[in-house]
């Protein structure tokens, strides 16, 4: 069964250069930590959902979910209780949801058709499966930063936090692999169902990563770019409708204007003239390039 792997902000940044930056920026750093407690909280809510939704059946995979819910909410305690020790908000975190940026992209008649009891639940295992690996993408880079970064109190306080969620992420990872390879070895048929659903949520999972991420310039292009790649994952007759019920929202994408306007207010307030020298030419330029430049400059 093919094996998926998280891929690069743009295919340009992985997750050690982007947490190097996250833990040297204090007020970065905890909104961060913020997001991961709101990601671990949220995803109780929509684990729960799927259960109500399975309705008892399988029970194997019911008690599985039920266990899983546990892990999470046990996570999101951690994670508020060292938000709560560092003097951090623990409201909703600022900024573009992963969440809701994924929840928007499913097509969620396929998603909750019924056909076969294994059909009722491929798509929702590989949605679990694909984010939890972006998961512990994250989790294992962030203590590789912190590991680098100096060995302050906090510092400490937080990566001993995160190394005690990541091996139970990294289980979740092999749980889901298990589920889906068992579902696969089944028949040809239901190979075939597991890697189209692997590649589907790899796909919107790759397209929610960088929305959430990038409110550079030509956000609002790149965003369609990877709404047809999640269409061309899809059977033919399903791409117009849904390509047509999302483009609009891609193209205005009214949450992505908001953010840029925080994003640039925060910097501004911050430091004006790290504003005009960093800021702008990023907003303007794109990551990408804004990282050669920087590069070029250390020279």
């Amino acid at each position: 069964m093919t094996v998926t792997y998280p891929r690069k902000f743009q295919d340009n940044l992985g997750a050690r250069d982007i947490l190097k930056r996250v833990v040297g920026d204090r007020e970065l750093h905890l909104i961060t930590l913020n997001r991961y407690r709101y990601n671990e909280q949220r995803s109780c809510k929509d684990l729960t959902e799927l259960i109500e939704k399975l309705n008892g059946q399988p029970r194997e995979l019911i008690k599985d979910l039920s266990h899983h819910i546990a892990d999470e909410a046990r996570h999101a305690m951690w994670l508020t209780d060292l938000l709560i020790d560092l003097g951090a908000d623990i409201g909703t975190p600022p900024g573009i949801s992963y969440i809701d940026e994924f929840e928007k992209l499913i097509d969620q008649s396929s998603y909750d058709e019924a056909g076969t009891l294994e059909d009722g639940i491929i798509a929702p295992l590989a949605a679990i499966n694909v984010t939890e690996k972006r998961g512990c993408e994250y989790f294992s880079a962030h203590i590789y930063a912190l590991k680098q970064a100096p060995q302050t109190e906090e510092n400490i306080k937080i990566r001993e936090t995160i190394e005690k969620i990541l091996p139970e992420e990294a289980g979740h990872v092999r749980w889901g692999n298990r589920w889906l390879g068992k579902i696969a070895d089944k028949s040809p048929e239901h190979r075939q169902k597991v890697e189209q659903a692997k590649r589907k949520y790899a796909a919107i999972e790759q397209a929610a990563y960088e929305s959430g991420m990038d409110i550079t310039l030509g956000a609002e292009l790149r965003r369609v770019t990877r709404l047809v790649e999640v269409a061309n994952t899809m059977p033919i007759w399903e791409r117009p409708q849904y390509l047509m019920e999302r483009l609009p929202q891609a193209l205005l994408a009214p949450e992505l204007q908001f953010t840029r306007i925080q994003a640039a207010q925060k910097a501004w307030q911050r430091n004006p003239q790290e504003f005009m020298e960093k800021f702008v030419p990023m907003f303007i330029n794109g990551i990408k390039k804004s990282e050669v430049e920087t590069e070029k400059t250390k020279v």
